[in-house]
């Protein structure tokens, strides 16, 4: 009988965990930590897009350069660090001309002009497939300060910083499966979808108050379970209080089942947190603001719950790429 393949995080476990050096934490973070000069930590971390899976092909090459750095800047601001410099790789097909690099380029020193951070260099290939795009960020935190995946604690809130769910709305907005929306809504819906924001000072300012913390691509309950799940410990999230924008609640009232986008859609790019319950006041007065939506406990696994504290079933928990 045929062996069905194994996940992305499986695979990551059985062939590459064994390989990662001490900074590697395991494989079970979005970044190394490794010890840096005069009191402070590198935090390394690389991610790459591919045309089709993580943007559409008739997105502006300005904005997907501008995509390509911050999925990465947000994995620096999960860890509570400042960005220092970039590597970068690009496998092109021929089909991307002069000018097309000359926009792409554009977007990335924009970007490179608004976040403080410089390249520092990288490699070109060609490719006869899809266009695919790796970047590899490092930014450096105060000695041990880093906030890691793991760490979060029994009786924690769990807190998302801004709004979920936009950017996978927007995702079906540009391809057309959602009615139209006003323009001011649709402008809004697809620009986080094509340009997240990475929350930086957010995450230096929780430096020493976050228990344990990631950044939320791959859909909140997918990627919360990751947190609990290192904890050795059990997360319910209250889904009458994830954070939602006025576009996405303008959609939700002509479908509710679009709710589940903003559980278990992708590409939102906002961090979620164990943190004390204390802290909810405070964090709330954050901009973006940090929403406590559930808490930890004893046990194991992730549960959404209504506002009868009903559970809710979801068809999965987010995207995976195997």
């Amino acid at each position: 009988m045929t062996q069905p393949p194994i996940g992305e995080f499986e695979r990551i476990a059985r062939f590459f965990a064994p390989l990662a050096a001490p900074g590697g934490l395991g494989l079970t973070d979005d970044a190394a930590v490794i010890e840096g000069p005069a009191g402070f930590d590198l935090i390394l971390t690389t991610d790459a897009i591919v045309e089709g899976v993580h943007f559409l092909s008739d997105d502006p090459p300005f904005e997907i350069a501008q995509k390509l750095l911050r999925v990465n800047l947000s994995d620096l601001a999960a860890k509570g660090a400042a960005p220092l410099g970039y590597l970068l790789t690009t496998a092109l097909p021929k089909t991307r001309d002069e000018v097309w690099l000359e926009r792409f380029a554009a977007g990335l020193a924009a970007d490179q002009a608004r976040f403080g951070i410089g390249l520092l260099g990288g490699d070109s290939v060609a490719t006869p497939g899809a266009l695919t795009l790796s970047l590899t960020a490092i930014g450096r935190v105060s000695r041990g300060a880093a906030v890691l995946r793991r760490g979060a604690r029994t009786g924690d809130g769990l807190y998302v910083s801004g709004t979920l769910g936009d950017a996978a709305l927007g995702l079906r907005l540009l391809r057309g499966e959602l009615p139209p929306l006003q323009v001011a809504a649709s402008t809004f819906l697809a620009e986080r979808y094509r340009l997240p924001r990475p929350r930086l000072s957010t995450g230096r300012h929780l430096v020493g108050i976050a228990h344990a913390m990631l950044d939320i691509s791959d859909g909140l309950v997918g990627d919360v379970g990751h947190l609990a799940k290192l904890a050795g410990l059990a997360v319910v999230i209250e889904s009458a209080t994830i954070p939602l924008s006025p576009a996405f609640r303008m959609a939700l009232a002509v479908d509710r089942a679009l709710l589940a986008l903003a559980l278990t859609g992708g590409d939102d790019y906002e961090l979620a947190f164990a943190a004390s319950l204390d802290e909810a006041a405070s964090l709330a007065a954050l901009d973006p603001p940090c929403t406590m939506i559930g808490r930890f406990e004893r046990g194991e696994g992730v549960r959404v719950i209504d506002e009868q504290g009903n559970p809710l079933r979801l068809d999965g928990e987010g995207y995976r790429h195997f």
